[in-house]
């Protein structure tokens, strides 16, 4: 459980870890299209299910999610394995905290302190955009698009990572985003499918994240899958109980 739940916190951390200022290649692309037009979920509330799996080198574990948002504020997670409870997570805009019941222990991270630590700005907005399929970054004057294959490309950069994102410009939703960190080559990859109306817009209701990062033993690719079900959307007001108990550890 403890490796489900931190597994975004991990993911960042080897991608980049190796980060420092430094000026990144000019990227070029072909037949760049004018504009590029990518269409964001909004919504006032979400909740819904979540099936989870984790790869590694070693083995594979599944959690099933109960998920709850409140857009641009919250997002509130439960976790079960087997139908035990096994973890929470809390997270907002000042940190993100995870619960693990089966280790009795608990995390909060701050996020001036990690954008400090990766060099990379790291806040609620991109984690929540994450999990939505909206971008991770707002675009800038400084980017630049093209096309690959079937899919408009818009091409980011901030200190030594490269972002690119791959968007289908017939649903116009991101299908696919890579971060490199230019000193490691280590890579953090997002993948989107199985979009399906949710309101007036399109959720990927399938999703996986891997991270690639190389080790003296060599190069590790571990992956996370999500698939979304009975997500919901409205206006009408959630709650997010959360709670520590005393006994639990601070880690």
């Amino acid at each position: 459980m403890r490796s489900i739940v931190l597994f975004f916190g991990l993911a960042l951390f080897l991608l980049l870890q190796g980060c420092h200022r430094k000026a990144v290649p000019a990227l070029s692309l072909p037949d760049a299209p004018k504009t590029i037009d990518i269409e964001e979920i909004d919504f006032g509330y979400m909740h819904g299910k979540a099936r989870m799996v984790l790869r590694d080198e070693k083995r594979e574990r599944e959690v099933k999610a109960n998920i709850r948002i409140r857009k641009d504020s919250v997002i509130w997670m439960t976790f079960s394995v087997v139908g035990v409870q096994g973890g929470k997570a809390l997270i907002n805009k000042d940190s993100i905290t995870v619960v693990s019941n089966l280790d009795k222990e608990y995390y909060v991270f701050d996020y001036k302190e990690l954008s400090t630590r990766f060099n990379f700005e790291i806040n609620y907005k991109v984690l929540e955009a994450a999990m939505l399929g909206n971008p991770i970054r707002a675009k800038q004057n400084t980017d630049e698009i093209g096309r690959e294959g079937e899919s408009d490309v818009l091409l980011q950069s901030e200190n030594s990572v490269v972002i690119k994102s791959l968007i289908n410009p017939i649903i116009r939703k991101i299908e696919k985003v890579e971060l490199v960190e230019s000193n490691t080559n280590n890579k953090l990859m997002l993948e989107y499918a199985n979009f399906q109306p949710l309101g007036d817009k399109n959720l990927p209701y399938n999703g996986t994240v891997s991270v690639f990062y190389k080790t003296p033993a060599g190069l590790i690719n571990n992956t996370i899958t999500f698939e979304y079900s009975k997500i919901e959307i409205g206006d009408k007001e959630l709650k997010f109980p959360f709670n520590i108990p005393k006994r639990y550890d601070r880690r």
